[in-house]
């Protein structure tokens, strides 16, 4: 547990990429089994704990001090698991420092009346480090700088092998990853067997470069419609139906009317969407409706019906498609969408074009307001694994904006925690002088700002704090007085989730409006016109 500690303080406090990638590697190569594959597997999000949660924590703390000090303690440090590490009272010499395989197991099979005990005994024998990584296990989000990629590129590095192979067979397997360690360092004669219904690696798109435009021609690319749902991998091969997301997830289980659709043997790459009452494309906000649900009942199912639009074809009963240019590719999926006759999936049509002129116009006023933008793909480019340089460009319309004040904020996470970082912000509901004006909520934004522009706005918001709700900060906001910011967002939806009726998609804060008075900032008739727009 030390040795893993040891190695997220490094990487959280090591800025550049190469570094903690170095780290990453080094520590897999030093560390025995099954230590490293458990720390892999925390680092990557792949690990759960039923009876450990941060609730759990939180009343253990509140046992051992005073609960007013916790939460004074709690406010200014903005983080759980570095708040506990820092409070815990220990005592010095009562119990040894666990390994890391021994606290997973711990976890994993303690029973829920004693896993109080058992995490209490663990953090007297542990350091504040070490007591911080413990904790970080449990509530999760390791913010240290390690993204899945990253960490599969030093799992390559380790065994000398290219990433691609790596990926390859990635999600096929399962915490501590003994097999894949026993390939990569020469103790098995290659790499695991795929079996039926695994995950293949994605192939992700750049933003595009401006400079790659005079590159695209007819001639050489292909342009689909980009639409607003999310990216999913169909996998139907040996009797074996799955559907994943894009990291690799299973969400059969929430989307079993697209199971039931799978009437073909292939995998496809393709977009998750929701059928609308016309025909079309229905909001993300439908789709939301479907998502991150271990079951799903008849009623939504029938009100929000799922289906995927396909845009590649990865693989068929006896050939491995992925290496073929992807016009051969296009020719092959539209052959397994004309034999599907269940109706949940179509195919991604190209796009039309004779000179970028067109495009540029396409992208600024597409035919269907659930289009975000084009993608763009050299069409002889193979299917790779990983965000490759040179082939596909994601061209997406320009944002919405909207000017809009600052009303709350909360403290972030990692290294951020000690600033106010998570901001929401409001419409107001009339025009100047109209009776009963006030501001109503309509999003909420943590990135889009530099740091200096952080530093700024947490400054604002400590000496404007009005009122606090635990963790939350209301600040100064009316008027005559007032910080407005310039929020960019995807597109709006209905909601009756929110105060405002009003959802915002993928909102981030463009611009600090120090110029512009509080009381000229938007309306919600502003925000509704641009949702009948979309």
């Amino acid at each position: 547990m030390e040795s893993f500690a040891a190695l997220l303080e490094h990487l959280l406090l090591t800025p550049q990429r190469n570094g903690r990638l170095s780290l990453l590697t080094g520590w897999l190569a030093d560390t025995p089994d099954p230590d490293r594959g458990w720390g892999l597997a925390a680092l990557t999000g792949g690990l759960s704990f039923k009876h450990a949660k941060a609730g759990l924590v939180r009343g253990l703390i509140e046992d051992a001090v005073d609960p007013e000090l916790f939460r004074l303690s709690y406010d200014f440090v903005g983080d759980l698991a570095e708040t506990v590490a820092l409070l815990w009272p220990v005592t010095q010499g009562a119990n040894r420092s666990p390994d890391l395989s021994e606290v997973i197991e711990g976890l994993q099979t303690t029973p829920p009346r004693q896993m109080k005990a058992r995490l209490a005994t663990w953090l007297d024998g542990l350091d504040s480090t070490g007591r911080w990584a413990l904790l970080k296990l449990i509530t999760g989000g390791m913010r240290v700088g390690v993204s899945g990629r990253m960490a599969r590129q030093a799992v390559a590095d380790l065994g000398k092998v290219d990433v691609g192979a790596v990926e390859e067979v990635w999600h096929a397997q399962a915490p501590p990853y003994a097999m894949l360690f026993d390939w990569l360092e020469g103790r098995s004669d290659g790499p695991p067997a795929r079996q039926p219904g695994a995950f293949r690696p994605v192939m992700l798109a750049h933003p595009l470069d401006e400079n790659v435009l005079a590159a695209i021609s007819p001639a050489t690319h292909i342009a689909e419609w980009k639409w607003d749902g999310i990216r999913v991998q169909v996998v139907s091969e040996g009797g074996v139906k799955r559907l994943y997301t894009r990291t690799g997830e299973d969400i059969s289980h929430t989307f079993p009317d697209v199971v039931a659709g799978i009437d073909f043997e292939a995998v496809l790459d393709g977009e998750l969407l929701v059928r609308a009452a016309n025909g079309g494309v229905a909001g993300f906000n439908d789709l939301q409706q479907r998502l991150n649900r271990k079951t799903v009942d008849a009623r939504k199912l029938a009100a929000f019906p799922a289906f995927v639009r396909a845009y590649d074809l990865l693989a068929t009963p006896g050939r491995d498609w992925r290496e073929a240019p992807l016009r051969e590719r296009r020719d092959g999926l539209q052959r397994v969408i004309a034999q599907s006759l269940s109706g949940v999936f179509d195919l991604s049509e190209a796009v039309p074009f004779n000179a970028l002129d067109a495009l540029t116009s396409l992208r600024a006023s597409p035919p269907d307001p659930r289009a975000e933008g084009l993608m763009l793909k050299r069409l002889d480019s193979p299917y790779l694994a990983g965000r490759v340089t040179g082939h596909w460009w994601k061209w997406k319309r320009e944002p919405m904006r909207a000017d809009c004040v600052l009303v709350y904020a909360q403290r972030g996470h990692g290294k951020r925690s000690s600033l106010y970082s998570d901001f929401t912000f409001a419409a107001w509901t009339g025009e100047p002088g109209e009776p009963g004006r006030a501001l109503v909520p309509v999003g909420k934004a943590y990135f889009g700002f530099t740091d200096a522009e952080l530093v700024q706005l947490d400054r604002f918001v400590r000496e404007n704090t009005v009122e606090r709700f635990g963790p939350v900060r209301a600040v100064r906001a009316g008027e005559d007085f007032g910080f407005v910011l310039e929020v960019a967002f995807e597109g709006l939806a209905r909601s009756t989730r929110h105060k405002s009726g009003l959802a915002m998609r993928f909102p981030r804060i463009a611009r600090l409006r120090t110029d512009k008075p509080a009381r000229e900032a938007d309306t919600l008739a502003t925000l509704l016109k641009l949702l009948a727009e979309d």
